[in-house]
């Protein structure tokens, strides 16, 4: 009797307890469709209680310490206007403000579908040097990440130094990242603006729903049916960027009655030629998500999308190229019966296909199941000159023919190579190389049929890079409320790769077929010249036709399972959380062919790589009064290395990279924030460190020791290991709303990313039989090359009552650095071909050839500016942004060519009015436009 009185007792106090409990809560929508809005932040004015919006657009405060009394609610979403609402709370009740209408901004909405596609062609590009990641910031709210995704992106600036493969895509769930090379790759959803707009960004490290995240941040992209508005929106496009014209259009049903809902979407961008020469444009994109709500608890959800798009890759090119040609030469393209053909294509057909499962177990936990499915081909093709026919010279098969390098830009075709000895120049023949390469200077297609009509074979033919890959996805998700101010996120994931990565021919170009062989092999003791040619020792001397493998052929095996928790703690003052992952990852090469390099280790299966990863992270919000907050994050974990990275040379054998292991990743960062009715503002400082990174790099190098024979140059893998990399920095943004209408803006940022230890190189090669290992290369405190390490932006909004509004920002940017060749900092610069030291070795001159080479600084100038119109319940409007519109010139990166490995051949070439082998670099886009006319109903 006494435990049953003491029970009733506890519940008399929690029922007290609870009428003492003061909530306000309320439902956000779109003014227009009524459309529910997740993703809202809310504060009470001079408090510190915040909330967002849940995927229903329901938000709730509750608890005892309410401020009481008349109150201002503020209510923030991008791409609508902000709200303040007077309201009063009172003691003990439960206020419900019912359905909110927030109204759309017509400028936000304008900026977003026409700026996010601007950078497609380069997201996409494969070189590090110009990796990007404005995609991935383009769902951020801060002040500064906005400014760097849409005003800084065309610099290839990067948010604190980090690469692509650092931030975490996902759409619905599922991470899109690839396997390969770690990176998202964007154009598997692009074209597809209208259906991207609800996304869920995580800065940095910080708290995500769907994943542990990267430390650039992580991107949800929400392609569920049921969360579209329903009605549509179309837009017409004109460009002289990546493309040339868009057009786009959408639809969603919204949720009907019966439980489905549908959205559809389309488009197609084109440009025969975009802003660089020569850089066809051809993509088109279809969506369709459908969904069906079966009760309140369950719904299943199915996605599809398929972006084919092909695109033509520009040159980077060397100071002497650019002086003759200008920033728009492409060196790739040329006339074929007088239409502009590209040689160095990139063709993307990749569908994926997804399936989620919403189930909604209980008020306070939900579950997310989800399964993907990505297969189709990326490929990237290439003139092949290495063509040959079958011929008996001594009474041995031998292989006679081969063309020369059709490139205009090949350094035997420039004016320098006639100069390239001070004693004896000949300046006639630069003088009428010089003439030849300015009147034309193109690759010349016509060249390349004749001359495989006169030899009777074929000698020139277009090849193809290939890599198609399968791969599927499995996770669940799960969220749960533990208690009023604890909650827990979780995650179990499953994906596996099957890549199958070879070449072909794409077109014979007027020949019959392609003899198979290396028409550079060279025999030795151990192989006949013959045997060493073969690319399949199990099909010799074989001639292909169009499509089939050739030259390498293999698959490439990748799974990886990993789990992620993080427990969430939010409280008046203070919240923060906790976070861990661990992960298991495996990958394994079959080679296809039996290659005549390396008979004994390229057919069959390579042994499986293994690695088992482990972090944590840990961060928390103080909130100093209702305007001020300082937030800290710290975060350590592992990765493998990425499946690019993990074979010295895939293409022919099953060598994996020495000593490799998975990479360690450790950063903290704290940031100051302001809030006020008319002013955000926040301050960032931030240190990094990756060890045990390893990168490999593919070129012809002149002027190596220790080869052990005669000759001093060989196409080579260099593999560099061990690579610790340090990013120190601080980031700033603020915003100021001078009057209703007027918006200042500025952001900031101040960062030094450089090498951090002297990492290992070794090389390989089919030239030479044995490793050839370097050791150490001294790059510590060389600049990470990759966009500016420092920007600044200061600009302005004007926003009309009467819908139209106009902006310009003026943006500053320096520290952009070239990227060094490590094989030059290492012991083989000093040592002649014979491998012993080069007499007459200057340290100082060599400090100077060795010292690397700062980009010049400079400003852009942005405009932008719409219109819109109501017009019986539909938008109408028209935007025009404007970039560079000073036509200024910069350099976005460029790299050292090796080819010069040695400080003699080096200080040579430096000597040169022209230097033959200089280093190479890519332009910024100049005066460029985009304009768009849009219908929203």
């Amino acid at each position: 009797m006494k435990f049953v009185l003491f029970l009733l007792f506890l519940g008399l106090i929690h029922s007290a307890s609870l009428a003492q409990e003061t909530s306000l809560g309320g439902t956000l929508v779109d003014a227009q469709n009524y459309k529910k809005l997740a993703g809202a932040e809310l504060f009470i004015e001079k408090s510190f209680f915040k909330t967002i919006s849940d995927e229903n657009g329901a938000f709730l405060f509750t608890s005892k310490k309410l401020p009481l009394g008349e109150q201002v609610l503020r209510v923030s979403l991008t791409d609508y206007k902000e709200l303040r609402i007077p309201i009063v709370i009172e003691t003990g009740t439960e206020k419900d403000l019912g359905l909110i209408l927030m109204h759309p901004i017509l400028a936000d909405y304008a900026n977003q579908i026409s700026t996010i596609s601007l950078s497609d062609a380069e997201l996409d590009e494969d070189e590090a040097q110009i990796d990007n990641l404005s995609g991935l910031l383009q769902a951020s709210r801060d002040i500064f990440l906005n400014a760097a995704a849409f005003d800084f992106s065309q610099t290839f600036f990067r948010p604190r130094g980090l690469d692509s493969e650092h931030g975490k895509v996902l759409i619905n769930g599922v991470e899109m990242n690839k396997t390969y090379t770690g990176r998202p790759q964007w154009s598997a959803w692009g074209g597809l603006n209208d259906v991207q707009r609800n996304q869920v960004f995580s800065m940095g490290l910080t708290p995500s729903d769907v994943s542990f995240g990267g430390l650039a941040g992580t991107t949800n992209i929400i392609m569920r049916a049921s969360q579209y508005a329903k009605g549509g929106k179309a837009s017409i496009a004109a460009a002289n960027r990546s493309y040339f014209g868009r057009l786009m259009a959408s639809y969603g049903s919204g949720e009907l009655k019966n439980g489905w809902a549908y959205s559809i979407s389309a488009s197609r961008r084109f440009a025969k030629e975009a802003y660089v020469d020569g850089t066809l444009y051809d993509a088109n994109a279809f969506f369709l998500s459908v969904e069906k709500t079966f009760n309140e608890k369950h719904s299943l959800n199915f996605t599809g999308f398929y972006t084919p798009n092909i695109r033509g890759k520009s040159s980077p090119n060397t100071a002497e190229v650019f002086e003759l040609k200008g920033r728009k030469y492409n060196a790739y393209w040329g006339y074929q019966d007088g239409e502009i053909r590209n040689s160095r294509v990139r063709e993307i057909k990749e569908p994926i296909l997804m399936l989620n499962h919403f189930w909604e177990f209980s008020e306070k936990m939900s579950i997310n199941n989800n399964f993907a499915f990505q297969f189709g081909k990326t490929g990237n093709s290439r003139i092949d000159f290495g063509g040959t026919r079958l011929a008996e010279i001594n009474d041995q098969n031998s292989y006679v023919g081969g063309g020369t390098n059709p490139d205009p830009t090949y350094y035997q075709k420039l004016p320098s190579y006639y100069l390239r000895f001070p004693d004896n120049p000949n300046y006639e023949a630069a003088y009428l190389a010089q003439q030849d390469f300015k009147e034309d200077g193109q690759l010349n297609w016509q060249q390349l049929y004749n001359a495989n009509t006169a030899a009777g074979y074929t000698v020139y033919a277009l090849a193809e890079d290939r890599n198609d890959d399968l791969k599927f996805d499995l996770n669940s998700i799960i969220s749960a409320k533990i208690s009023e101010s604890i909650s827990l996120d979780g995650k179990l994931a499953f994906s596996y790769l099957n890549s199958h990565n070879f070449a072909s021919i794409k077109d014979m170009l007027g020949g019959a077929t392609f003899l198979d062989v290396d028409f550079f092999a060279e025999g030795d003791q151990e192989a006949s010249l013959e045997q060493r040619a073969q690319s399949d020792l199990q099909n010799p001397n074989r001639n292909v036709t169009e499509n089939e493998p050739y030259k390498y052929n293999f698959r490439l095996f990748a799974s990886n399972v990993n789990a992620f928790g993080q427990l969430n703690f939010d409280y008046d003052r203070f919240d923060f959380y906790l976070g861990t992952t661990a992960s298991q990852t495996f990958y394994q090469r079959n080679g296809l062919f039996q290659n005549g390099n390396y008979p004994d280790n390229s057919l069959g299966k390579s042994g499986k790589l293994n690695f088992t990863d482990f972090g944590g992270k840990a961060g928390a919000n103080y909130k100093i009064t209702a305007n001020h907050l300082l937030a800290f994050n710290a975060a350590w974990y592992s990765k493998a290395p990425n499946l690019r990275n993990s074979f010295s040379n895939a293409r022919q054998n099953n060598e994996v990279v020495i000593g490799l292991q998975s990479e360690q990743l450790q950063n903290v960062d704290l940031s100051y924030r302001y809030r006020s009715s008319n002013i955000k503002a926040r301050l960032s400082a931030y240190y990094t460190q990756i060890k045990n990174a390893t990168e490999i790099s593919f070129y012809y190098a002149d002027g190596l020791s220790g080869l052990g024979r005669n000759s001093t140059t060989a196409f080579v893998q260099e593999v560099l290991s061990g690579i610790n990399k340090q990013h120190l920095g601080l980031e700033m943004g603020m915003e100021a709303q001078i009057t209703s209408a007027i918006k200042l803006k500025a952001a900031a940022a101040m960062g030094q990313f450089t090498y951090n230890n002297n990492p290992s190189l070794y090389l390989t090669s089919d030239d030479f039989n044995d490793i050839v290992d370097y050791g150490t290369s001294y790059i510590k405190n060389y600049r990470l090359a990759g966009g500016p390490q420092r920007a600044a932006q200061i600009g302005f909004e004007y926003r009309d009552p009467g819908y139209w509004w106009f902006g310009t920002t003026f943006n500053f940017f320096s520290h952009a650095f070239l990227d060094v060749s490590p094989l030059t900092r290492t012991s083989n610069f000093l040592n002649d071909t014979d491998g012993l030291p080069i007499l007459n070795y200057d340290e100082n001159v060599a400090a100077g050839l060795l010292k690397q080479e700062q980009f010049d600084n400079y400003m852009l100038v942005n405009v932008i500016g719409g219109k819109s119109w109501l017009v019986k319940g539909k938008f109408i409007g028209f935007f025009v942004s404007l970039n560079n519109i000073f036509d200024q010139l910069y350099k976005t990166g460029g790299f050292e060519q090796s080819r010069n490995a040695n400080y003699r051949t080096l200080k040579r070439d430096r000597e040169r009015e022209n230097p033959i082998f200089g280093p190479k670099y890519w332009y910024g886009t100049g005066a460029s436009y985009f304009a768009m006319i849009y219908l929203r109903f």
